[in-house]
């Protein structure tokens, strides 16, 4: 009898999700701690991590107990919340971290132990902070990194211009020594985290003199290894970038081409990584206007150049020993009087002409201007990532963002890397049947639409970026696909994701570490 009332207790604490106070002071509630610990599968039962196990040893097995009689084992993801059960943490959040030994997936394309854990202490961490929990440790099961990864995105909300904004819930590691990981893990995240904040940010907040100021400020930090250009609208017509300068004109607020050295290496002649982002801070499609439902959506057409930017102050931020330049041509793509018109022909940078049968595809005029510019600098690779195309979304959705490459090493770093963080890569087709779509143009030396229309999109898009690459190691990253999140990605909330961010720092350490 008493077993059955004690099983009925439990039951009913879990269901509610109510934290009991043991205290009527405001004081009190507010001073709340939390913690997060994590549970493998295993057969006939569940196995505790190390903290954990810890834990429950404290409480005389009291925690192992009660997630027997609570209910079924924990699934993958799935979090189940215990109140007073001990003195310092009267909220405590247990997450299941599926099988102990999951490892890399093949079929998969990433490292399911390391996405079990983010999905799992995101779950957990966004539990707790429903309960007005301000302050909470985190297990890190095994994997301090993603353990820190998973709490920092899951915690994220864009509420900056809400009067009613989520409990702010810092976090901490709970009993491992793997603190260089689990800050690691912080600094990963907290430079997605700068990606959607600008991704999401309207459009009136963020212009191109905004976006660049906001990068500065954020670079101000480590001032002794990087240097800012923002560049003016003067620099841009020197430079003769005409297809930059065409999407721009029909706007009102002033271009930027935001131009960012990081120099980590301990040889300043070390050739640099050049990463180049597309900034269109909003996306009307011009005077080819894109229809009206979802166009606030391309506040976020700037995902690339966000990428990219926070790439760099997250590698400043772990002070990786390589040498990095950022490209961002920042602007508005707008309609009025002085706009560029379907068959007006443009001059690039590298004197090539491009018919511009379709303003709304605009994020590869100004690419292409900056992608030629970039050479200047001789990199040992170019990456540049951008919003591109619908059809990249059609094709690969939001599982992946699809890479298009001349290179078959750096595909192989760029993949190496997505397997770690969890945020996919996926080699698409380079071939001449697409070059031949975008170079039979009736006016000029390049149409910005492929010759059949929408057939292979982004494949006649990546051929278009092509016609201004000179480089041997060279890949396009089309993020339209990835750009926002619904509930797909378990550890992001909806909104705009900052994908791929991770990836690309992954990226760019593993340049360091090979030298």
């Amino acid at each position: 009898m008493t077993m059955l009332l004690l099983r009925r207790t439990v039951q009913t604490a879990v269901r509610t999700k109510h934290c009991r106070s043991f205290s009527a002071s405001q004081t009190h509630l507010n001073e709340r701690k939390g913690l997060v610990l994590g549970v493998f599968e295993k057969e006939g039962g569940l196995h505790l991590t190390e903290a954990a196990a810890g834990f429950d040893q404290t409480l005389s097995g009291k925690l192992s107990e009660l997630l027997k009689i609570s209910g079924p084992a924990l699934k993958t993801g799935k979090s189940r919340i215990f109140y007073g059960i001990h003195k310092d943490f009267p909220c405590v959040a247990v997450v299941g971290l599926g099988k102990p030994s999951a490892g890399v997936c093949g079929s998969e394309n990433w490292d399911t132990s390391k996405e079990n854990i983010r999905q799992a202490v995101s779950a957990g961490c966004r539990l707790l902070q429903d309960l007005e929990v301000k302050h909470v440790e985190v297990d890190g099961c095994g994997d301090a990194q993603s353990a820190a990864e998973g709490a920092a995105l899951g915690l994220f909300q864009y509420d900056q211009l809400k009067s009613k904004k989520k409990t702010k819930v810092t976090t901490q590691l709970y009993r491992s020594a793997d603190s260089v990981g689990w800050q690691k893990g912080v600094v990963y995240a907290e430079g997605q985290n700068l990606a959607r904040l600008l991704m999401e940010a309207p459009a009136n907040h963020i212009t191109p003199t905004a976006f660049a100021n906001t990068i500065e400020e954020k670079l101000a930090l480590h001032a002794e290894r990087v240097t800012i250009n923002k560049r003016s609208q003067a620099w841009i017509e020197e430079q003769q970038m005409g297809a930059f300068l065409s999407v721009s004109k029909g706007s009102e607020e002033p271009p930027v081409f935001l131009e960012l050295h990081y120099n980590g290496s301990p040889d300043s002649k070390q050739a640099p990584l050049l990463l180049v982002g597309k900034g269109i801070t909003f996306d009307s499609g011009g005077i080819s206007l894109k229809p009206s439902p979802s166009m606030d959506a391309m506040r976020a057409d700037m995902g690339g150049a966000a990428t990219v930017c926070a790439s760099i102050v997250t590698a400043a931020a772990l002070k990786l020993p390589v040498n990095i330049i950022g490209l961002a041509p920042l602007c508005e793509n707008m309609p009025s009087g002085k706009a560029t018109k379907p068959g007006d022909v443009v001059t690039a940078r590298n004197g090539k002409t491009i018919q511009v049968d379709n303003t709304d595809a605009e994020g590869r005029l100004v690419l292409a201007d900056a992608l030629c510019y970039g050479h200047t600098f001789n990199p040992r690779a170019i990456v540049n990532v951008a919003t591109l195309t619908g059809a990249m979304d059609v094709a690969l959705g939001s599982a992946a963002t699809g890479v298009f490459t001349n290179s078959d090493w750096l595909w192989e770093q760029l993949h190496k890397a997505s397997v770690v963080t969890g945020d996919r890569v996926w080699r698409m087709p380079l071939f001449q049947h697409y070059t031949r779509q975008v170079t039979d143009s009736q006016l000029a030396d390049l149409n910005n639409i492929g010759k059949y229309s929408r057939s292979g999109g982004a494949c006649t898009a990546a051929a278009f970026l092509r016609e201004f690459v000179t480089a041997p190691h060279w890949a396009h990253l089309d993020i339209a696909g990835v750009m926002s999140n619904k509930d797909e990605v378990p550890y992001l909330r909806k909104g705009m994701s900052g994908r791929p961010t991770r990836t690309l720092v992954e990226f760019a350490a593993g340049l360091a570490h090979d030298g």
